[in-house]
């Protein structure tokens, strides 16, 4: 397990290294110049060229990318220079939006999918398994901000149980969660349709194996060799949806916080390119993908952890 673990641990530095180059290189080819931008169409060149220095655009790419990449690895994310604050500060204010959010849509997420698609499997053909599949493959067609709207529509103008939008912060973590709770729905369901399709089918594939059978034979009922057997082994595949899931959740969640005005870490971004705060873009983009690759790694020990053979493997 622990070579196993190493083996992928150095997949997840080159990983990072690469995804680094990447997102420096793609970022700064984007048009306009921040200083330029930042002071106005009417100001002088000697001016710009002063902001360009003070905000070490002039050096070369290769100089910023070290210095940039260097001071990640220090914990320095930079300074915003639009906020003219580190961008560490504004990512831990925004991360306790995003990250809280990601992780209650998950769970939302997860605990609609599993039982329905267990259920689903375990009464292949019938009434129940045609409603629930009729029923993911709407979630799966809606988008998630048109569903955000019809949540906002009838839960916060018409009924008024919760607000339309906006955060509280976390003194009062019952209004807290309850602000986030219409966004989560709407980030979760939509997810919860593919992860049920998933784990039907995966537990589909195990309940036609031959241990299947040759538990069968051995006197267990069919709901006995699902839960005992089938289900555990149907995990891998769904494991995955869950880690690609979550970094989406994490990543991914720019509209739903535009529409309920929540201050994340989507919304930063989106905000920071408008204003062409490249560094505060970087970074936090960086951290995303950090994130992203982090969950693959703990994914895959879950796999091995699972499934030993994948052990034996490495």
């Amino acid at each position: 397990m622990i070579r196993y673990a190493a083996g992928r641990l150095t997949s997840l530095v080159i990983s990072l290294f690469v995804a680094s180059i990447v997102i420096f290189a793609v970022i700064e080819v984007i048009p306009g110049d921040p200083a330029a931008f930042m002071l106005g169409v009417n100001a002088r060149p000697d001016t710009i060229a002063a902001l360009r220095a003070e905000m070490g655009l002039d050096q070369s790419l290769t100089r910023r990318y070290f210095d940039w990449i260097t001071g990640l690895l220090q914990g320095d994310f930079g300074q915003s220079w639009t906020y003219k604050t580190p961008v560490a500060d504004l990512i831990s204010d925004r991360i306790w939006v995003s990250l809280p959010l990601a992780v209650y849509a998950l769970i939302l997420s997860t605990l609609i999918a599993f039982p329905a698609g267990i259920y689903a499997a375990s009464r292949r053909g019938g009434a129940g398994d045609v409603t629930i599949m009729g029923a993911t493959q709407l979630g799966v067609a809606i988008p998630n901000f048109w569903f955000a709207m019809i949540l906002v529509l009838i839960f916060a103008i018409n009924l008024r149980w919760f607000s339309a939008g906006g955060f509280p912060g976390w003194d009062n973590p019952v209004q807290a969660l309850k602000s986030l709770t219409l966004p989560a729905i709407a980030l979760a369901l939509p997810q919860a349709a593919i992860l049920a399709r998933v784990m039907r089918s995966s537990l589909l594939d195990m309940l036609g194996e031959d241990f299947i059978r040759t538990a069968r034979a051995k006197g267990l009922s069919r709901r006995q060799a699902l839960w005992k057997h089938a289900v555990r082994n149907a995990l891998i595949p769904v494991l995955t949806i869950i880690g690609l899931q979550f970094s989406f959740l994490l990543a991914g969640g720019i509209i739903i916080e535009q529409i309920f005005f929540l201050p994340g870490l989507g919304r930063l971004i989106f905000q920071s390119i408008s204003a062409r705060d490249l560094i505060v873009v970087e970074s936090v983009v960086m951290l995303l993908v950090f994130t992203v690759i982090m969950v693959n790694f703990l994914v895959d020990l879950a796999y091995a952890a699972v499934d030993p053979r994948l052990r034996s493997k490495a």
